[in-house]
């Protein structure tokens, strides 16, 4: 059987266009003729190795590569389909049957950048979200078909699939991603740019929380018992709003998280979002409940901490609310959202609250010192306390 050999060549003409780059073929040799097939993607001189022939000093070199890699593979399932089907395997005949894909590129690309990339698990989730949105959406979409109608029709995709304005502002943003990639990659051109005239939509949020009084029915309910299944992740949420752990912190811990210093139980860990250190004295904190709730499951902390999707949580949730007969909506991030609020409530400084939280900027920490009610009404009536002796100016009274 005669055999093509492959290998990638780099500015084949010796020639750049304007903007510095050439571009990167795959060449089919046999019986000493060459074709060659355009991976579509452009380099600068200095981002390619000739010694390796690998894409080298380039911002997404390792998903470059690896595509490259499965251009050549898929050249060569293609050569093998014509020789089973007893083909005479020629370059012409190469030429002919060998289709690229394009149609399919830009989310292979997607696919690949998501893979290789190296930021946090809970980035790289989301990410592989917004990939499953848009295959359902559109599963075989090439580069030159990602402009401002593609932009638009994507997000009218995502409010017609019952996503709300900030869940689909998300999923834009990760699309606008994986463009700029695409562009730095050389597959889309800069001047093409889909969200040239596109603005992502927000909107702004109330952050839910319970009150003192919500938090009671659940605990009544936790010490009364439900199901099984229910009582883990009711326990749980009531852990983390004790302690203010986010869903993902909570789901790593371990028991080499709990630590003693000066005698007293500590959680010290990082969080996984923010890469921060934080440490939570958990006997100090509402009266010790966090640490007690430790107590109640000491023989199994793997099987505490090993909580279901949050998906799964979120909808155990609203069962767990109209048990308690709690009227609002909350999720379990809300059990972050009401330690915050109600450390706040209770006295605690906003520096402590946001180390507590570990938030970077105290301005993240300081939109629950304006969520509740009840804190403006306990703070006013502390001044009036402190006040209470205090005589207003005949002239004030008189004029007021």
């Amino acid at each position: 059987m005669k055999k093509i050999t492959y290998r990638p060549v780099f500015n084949r003409k010796k020639k750049l266009n304007v903007k510095g780059t050439a571009l990167l073929q795959v060449e089919a040799y046999l019986e000493g003729r060459k074709i060659y097939f355009s991976t579509h993607i452009y380099l600068r001189p200095e981002q390619w190795d000739f010694k390796k022939q690998l894409i080298k000093e380039h911002p997404h070199a390792e998903v470059l590569n690896r595509m490259l890699r499965e251009f050549i593979i898929q050249m060569e399932l293609k050569e093998l389909e014509l020789w089973k089907n007893g083909f005479e395997v020629t370059l012409s005949k190469l030429k002919e049957t060998f289709i690229h894909k394009q149609n399919t590129s830009f989310l292979q690309f997607v696919k690949s950048l998501i893979e290789t990339s190296r930021q946090k698990l809970s980035t790289q989730r989301n990410r592989q979200s917004t990939y499953r949105w848009l295959m359902k959406f559109r599963p075989t979409v090439g580069f030159k078909e990602i402009d401002g109608k593609f932009i638009c029709d994507f997000e009218k995709f995502l409010y017609n699939s019952g996503f709300q304005v900030n869940t689909v502002a998300k999923h834009m943003k990760h699309l606008k991603t994986f463009v700029n990639a695409a562009i730095d990659s050389g597959y889309i051109d800069s001047d093409n740019y889909a969200f040239k005239r596109y603005r992502i939509k927000t909107k702004e949020t109330k952050h839910a929380f319970l009150i003192p009084e919500e938090v009671e029915k659940l605990e009544k309910l936790s010490r009364k018992g439900c199901s099984e299944r229910l009582q883990h992740t009711l326990d749980a949420f009531l852990f983390c709003c004790y302690t203010g752990l986010r869903y993902s912190d909570f789901r790593n811990l371990s028991e080499s998280n709990l630590l003693r210093i000066d005698g007293k139980p500590w959680i010290v860990f990082s969080s996984i979002k923010t890469d921060v250190e934080i440490k939570l004295p958990i006997s100090l904190l509402f009266d010790g409940k966090g640490w007690k709730m430790l107590q109640k499951y000491k023989h199994d902390l793997t099987g505490f901490f090993a909580i279901k999707p949050n998906s799964n949580v979120n909808k155990e949730l609203i069962r767990i609310r109209k048990l308690a007969k709690i009227d609002k909506h909350f999720s379990f991030h809300s059990a972050r959202h009401t330690n915050a609020t109600l450390l706040i409530y209770r006295g605690a400084n906003i520096t402590t609250v946001q180390k507590l939280l570990g938030h970077r900027d105290v301005s993240t920490t300081q939109i629950y010192s304006e969520v509740m009610e009840r804190t403006l009404v306990k703070d006013l009536k502390k001044c009036a306390t402190k006040n209470s002796k205090f005589d207003f100016p005949d002239d004030l009274v008189e004029n007021g």
